[in-house]
């Protein structure tokens, strides 16, 4: 395992995390599943997922994510399926395999137990808990540099985060979806949240799949915390919609990361509905600052 905490001071040059798997699939004609996403592609088509890896590799990308946002034990029994050790293993070889001989890390992606837009749970707390426990072991026993909770929109599922990765030294971030009113979907205000996180052993605070104009909302309203990121969602439609397809080009997404770099984040990257032509463009224009 690298360094507990892989990002430097907010005056470095931020590491541009890849974009998306699934919806990027999507746009390949590559159907996806809707209980376990692209989790079946990873033994189905095993080279694709790796050419994907590698594109972004190519296109810059510091941190590749892991096709593992359905790999998790409760996505898996819910289609039928109790072998999320071997489901897991699987996804991450192709990570660290198309990352193989060059420096770039491998976030394990660990994602809300049920959908990630659902309000409210279903699941008991203890099933929650033996969720997250497991498939967080399990990113880290098959090698990830640090696990990747994103999409995060509950507050008993990030205490369950917080306190599992802590207990352990797993080295984690914890990546927000938030709402228009700047609160999560259990209720709480981002404001609350923060500081709960700041309160933990995170390497960074991230957030993902809100729009661009949120994001703005968002960062010129609170205090940011020391070391953050984030990864906007670059789709048309709605969030909910089961086929992705590209709203926000490369080009009109830079200008949102133009105007985030006077908040000094210490990753960037982008969800839903981007590609690696997003990644090579906020490669391109980071490769062309200055930083002190």
């Amino acid at each position: 395992m690298l360094l507990k905490n892989p990002f430097k001071t907010k005056s470095s040059k931020p590491l541009v995390l890849d974009g998306a798997m699934g919806s990027y699939l999507q746009q390949k004609g590559i159907l996806t599943d809707n209980v376990l996403w692209t989790t079946n592609i990873n033994h189905n088509n095993p080279d694709l997922i790796l050419k994907t890896h590698l594109e972004y590799i190519n296109a810059g990308a510091d941190i590749i994510t892991t096709n593992t946002f359905r790999t998790n034990p409760a996505s898996l029994s819910k289609a039928g399926i109790d072998t999320a050790a071997e489901y897991v293993k699987e996804a991450v070889h192709l990570a660290k395999q198309a990352s193989m001989g060059s420096k770039v890390l491998t976030a394990g992606s660990n994602a809300p137990t049920e959908d990630c837009y659902q309000k409210e749970r279903t699941l008991s707390n203890n099933e929650l808990k033996e969720n997250h426990k497991y498939h967080l072991d399990l990113l880290i026993d098959s090698g990830v540099d640090f696990v990747l909770n994103e999409t995060q929109s509950h507050f008993d599922e990030l205490k369950i985060i917080c306190d599992h990765c802590d207990k352990n030294e797993i080295p984690y971030i914890v990546s927000l979806y938030v709402l228009d009113n700047f609160k999560i979907l259990s209720g709480e205000s981002l404001d609350n949240i923060l500081s709960f996180l700041r309160d933990h052993g995170v390497i960074a605070i991230s957030f993902n799949c809100i729009s661009p104009n949120l994001f703005l909302n968002i960062i010129g309203s609170i205090q940011l915390p020391e070391r953050w990121g984030y990864y906007l969602n670059c789709g048309s439609g709605l969030i909910t919609d089961k086929i992705i397809s590209c709203g926000i080009q490369p080009d009109e997404y830079l200008k949102f990361v133009e105007k985030s770099l006077e908040y000094k984040p210490v990753f960037i990257g982008s969800c839903c509905g981007s590609s690696p032509a997003h990644t090579k463009k906020i490669r391109e224009y980071l490769d062309g600052q200055i930083y002190s």
